[in-house]
């Protein structure tokens, strides 16, 4: 069985063809600049010499499907001789509120709830649906399932996720900490597990997923108990341009000294601030490094805080779960940044954490990353979200 995985924002779209018979991947690409001038394509399969490159108009998210379609079944480049087969098409849904707490097939009952999640997630729900009713335009025939960011994270109890602030609120707008990320949190939580030869519900893992946008979580037996982001992902850790947990109180005193709106301040908190704010250099953690390695002191003081607040989340949720067993690094940073996890796992050895500087040395690949002797094991995996939105869809377009 094939399928086909379809993560779509507001201007761009990733895709992936698995074959599900060995959770192989044909091929994959991204489109970026989908109704903007410039609009591209680019194509990659095993095998190909290079990438595929399409350059073309796409006025809306029908159009770039459709050079996706043709692209996955050209003859010279795709990975399928016909659209037929196709068995199966998975979305990344970032938003279910809390009205899904696993994945679902997108029937049109489906699709309004998702519709109605809309103003929780205003920048993400309503481009995801863009792709799936493109889709289901150009393939009316085959199966359809969305997979939730915030699925994941229902298992959270009410102490969790209230925030301290009237129930009417809500009872009247769901206002709660959803938390998101959660396809990466399941896959790395379950991968921790094979890795250690233990089964989910006997393990306490911390799952770190720290890249551009990160997010903390707290699985006890399988299950998420607490997580960082909150009713937007802007709560929780400094990231590449969002500021995580502030005072509230900045929110009115920076609208009236700097004479912003609502949308001026949130244009501030999600696009202007994290390490870039923090900087002025970039929402690169790339390009933090390398300033701070010059000698830049924003730059170092951006980093240290940045795992400063790692480190106070990895602290606070092994105090929720009565212990670790694991802590799990993933995502763009997690995966790759050599010298900010030795940082974050640096001076825990109080709680049993301690990192081997030489099996820390790698990038990408799944390994356990503390010494022989750390009472809590640490682990570099990296995330695979298209492949969990492949096995939802393959599970429920089978039922």
């Amino acid at each position: 069985m094939k399928v086909l995985v379809l993560n779509c924002g507001s201007s761009s779209l990733k895709y992936q063809l698995i074959d599900m018979e060995n959770e192989a991947v044909l091929c994959k690409g991204l489109v970026e600049r989908i109704g903007i001038e410039g609009s591209i394509l680019k194509h990659e399969k095993e095998g190909l010499d290079g990438k595929h490159i399409v350059e073309q108009p796409m006025k809306d998210h029908k159009d770039a499907i459709g050079h996706v379609l043709s692209a996955v079944a050209d003859p010279a480049v795709g990975a399928v001789k016909e659209m037929k087969e196709i068995d199966a098409v998975g979305h990344r849904i970032v938003h279910g509120g809390e009205k899904f707490a696993s994945s679902a097939v997108l029937t049109d009952e489906v699709i309004a709830a998702i519709k109605d999640c809309s103003d929780l997630a205003p920048l993400h729900n309503p481009a995801n649906l863009m792709g799936v009713e493109a889709c289901k335009a150009i393939l009316p025939d085959v199966p359809m399932v969305g997979v939730f960011d915030t699925a994941f994270h229902q298992t959270m109890p009410e102490k969790s996720f209230m925030y301290g602030l009237p129930h009417e609120l809500y009872k009247k707008h769901g206002v709660r900490r959803y938390g998101f990320h959660g396809t990466s949190h399941l896959y790395v939580s379950q991968k921790a597990a094979e890795m250690l030869g233990k089964k989910p519900e006997d393990l306490k893992i911390i799952t770190c997923h720290l890249g551009n946008g990160a997010s903390i979580t707290a699985v006890d037996g399988g299950k998420s108990v607490d997580t960082s982001m909150g009713l937007t992902p802007l709560e929780g850790l400094i990231m590449g341009t969002r500021c995580g947990d502030i005072d509230p109180a900045i929110i009115p005193f920076v609208m009236k000294k700097e004479g912003l709106d609502a949308d001026g301040v949130d244009k501030l908190m999600n696009k202007e601030s994290g390490v870039y704010g923090m900087t002025g250099i970039s929402s690169d953690f790339r390009d933090i490094e390398d300033a701070a390695a010059e000698g830049n002191q924003l730059a170092i003081n951006a980093l240290d805080a940045y795992a400063q607040r790692v480190k106070k989340y990895i602290g606070a949720y092994a105090a929720e779960m009565n212990g670790v067993d694991a802590i799990v690094f993933t995502a763009g940073l997690g995966e790759n940044g050599i010298g900010m996890r030795e940082t974050i796992c640096a001076d825990m050895d109080f709680m049993g954490i301690k990192l081997d500087p030489e099996k820390n040395d790698v990038r990408g690949k799944d390994r356990i990353i503390s010494a022989d002797d750390s009472r809590v094991k640490v682990l570099l995996i990296p995330t695979n979200e298209e492949l969990m939105i492949a096995r939802d869809t393959l599970r429920l377009s089978n039922r």
